[in-house]
This record gives structure tokens, sequence and C-alpha cells, in this order.
């Protein structure tokens, strides 16, 4: 019994961090309507600037992931006034090889700057062992975890009490209508991708305390965040915050009761399953009108 609640706990804190992740995902899609396969890349950058400030100023990766979501926000506005703005009346495979096209840049100037190393950042703070009776967690991993629910919460009262929030909700139910409104859909979709960028700047100091850089870092975090956000309803930010938590159960008891190496295997069954069953996933709507 006693392993098998330390294997819940352990799912529970593993989808704080993939919460974190797929909240912005989440965001961007569901405002601006654009899948973006840069999303793990932007997450990369921001875990190479954590590194940077930690091994330059010596600034503690939670500290950096101010000032790294400030960078990332900036760099979310970029691409999408940029790269994305300029296609959003092209069909929607275009807007997706745009941002593949963003990845594979990224990636490749990492590996130009930085090579293909793994940098590890040594912290204390975050890395720390709590025993609560027979269970114990990481500090970094709790953390985490408080840190995505402060975020979800945080997130949606915005959306709901704001009125950019409320421009936000508008513009992804019918962007006509609410340019109609008076709603300035291109600066909401800038300021909607900026905040789901930043999300991710928020993410990467959260991570770097648990998680090595190196170029691809992003890869595997983004492959379960796009798992994570069409699981829950593309566009629902209930749904990633569930869908985070289902996914690191799965992760954790899969990894422990079957095999490591056939963890991913095992939720991504379930989430073929459940697609079939429930094509716009467990609190998708359908996608909103033009």
């Amino acid at each position: 019994m006693s392993i098998l609640l330390q294997l819940l706990v352990n799912g529970l804190l593993l989808g704080g961090a993939y919460a974190i992740i797929s909240i912005g995902l989440t965001l961007i899609f569901g405002v601006v309507r654009v899948v973006n396969f840069a999303h793990g890349e932007l997450l990369m950058v921001g875990m190479y600037a954590v590194w940077l400030l930690a091994a330059k100023l010596g600034w503690h990766p939670y500290v950096s992931a101010v000032p790294v979501a400030v960078l990332l926000f900036a760099l979310g506005v970029l691409i999408q006034r940029f790269i994305i703005q300029p296609l959003l009346s092209a069909d929607a495979h275009i807007q997706i090889f745009a941002t593949v096209g963003v990845s594979t840049a990224l990636v490749n100037l990492a590996l130009m700057i930085f090579g293909a190393d793994v940098h590890p950042v040594e912290v204390t703070f975050g890395t720390e062992h709590l025993q609560f009776g027979d269970i114990n967690i990481v500090s970094g991993q709790l953390f985490t975890f408080a840190a995505a629910l402060a975020v979800a919460g945080g997130l949606h009262l915005f959306l709901q009490r704001t009125y950019t929030g409320r421009a936000f909700r508008a513009v992804a139910q019918h962007r006509y209508a609410a340019s109609l409104m008076g709603v300035n859909v291109k600066s909401t979709y800038v300021l909607a991708f900026g905040i789901g960028a930043a999300l991710v700047g928020l993410a990467s100091g959260l991570l770097v305390a648990q998680y090595p850089v190196f170029p691809t870092v992003g890869q595997y975090f983004v492959l379960t965040a796009f798992v994570i956000v069409v699981l829950g309803g593309l566009g629902s930010l209930p749904g990633a915050l569930v869908g985070s938590i289902v996914i690191g159960l799965i992760d954790s008891l899969a990894g422990y009761y079957i095999s490591p190496d056939m963890k991913e295997v095992v939720y991504f069954a379930i989430f073929l399953v459940i697609l079939v069953v429930r094509p716009t996933g467990l609190f998708g709507l359908g996608r909103g009108s033009e």
C-alpha cells in the first residue's frame, strides 16, 4: 500500500510539471487557434537562459524564472507578430509548417551556440527530500505542483474577471463577432501568444532544478503536452490541468507496474481510446467559430 501511495503522489507531482507547460500551449491554441509546434523549443530557450543566469550570475533557477518569463513573453510576441500573424488567413497546415520551421531553427541555433552537451544546474533548494511518513517527496516537485495550481488559478481569474481576459474568450468563441464588438483581434492574438510563451519561461525556471539542459530537451515535454491538451480538450484550461494529472498518474503507475520503457505506450494507448470515444477530449467543446 505504501508503494502504491508513493506512486500516486509521484504521479500527482509529475502532473504539476506537465501542467505548467500544457497551460501555455492550450491558451495559445484556444485563443489564436494555432497549433504551436515550437512550444517545446521555447521551453528549451528558457531553460538555457536559466542555466546561463545560474552559471554566470549564480542566480537560483526559481529567481531566474521571473526575468526568463519576461524574455519568453517578448520572444512569443515577436513570433506571433512577424511569423504567425502574416499567415492568419492562410491554411492551417501553412501555420503549422511555420511553427515547425521556428522549432527547427531554434534547435539548430542552440546546437551552434552551446553544442550538444548536457548542462545540469547544481542547486540545493529544490532538491531536498521531504519525508511524510512512508512518503518521500522532492521539494522541487512539490514547489512546481503548487506553482502550477497558482498559475492555473491566476489565469482562470484573469480570463473571467478582466476586460482583456473577456476579450480572449470572445476571440476564442468568434473572432469576427469579437472584432465587431470593438476587440482588437490582432493585438489579442499577440498578447495571448506572449502570455503562453511567458508561462513556458516560468516552467523553465521550475524544471531546470530537476532536469538538465540540452538542445532537444523540449521535445520530450512538448510531445507529452500535446497529448495532455488534446486529451483534456484543445483550448480548455481545466482540461489541461486534469489531463496533466491523469498523464502524470499513468506515467508513474505504468513505469513501475509495467515497464519504464512502456509508460509512453500506455498513455498514448489510453489517449487514443479516449479520442475514439470522445474526439473533442474530456472537456473540449469543439473548435470555435472564425
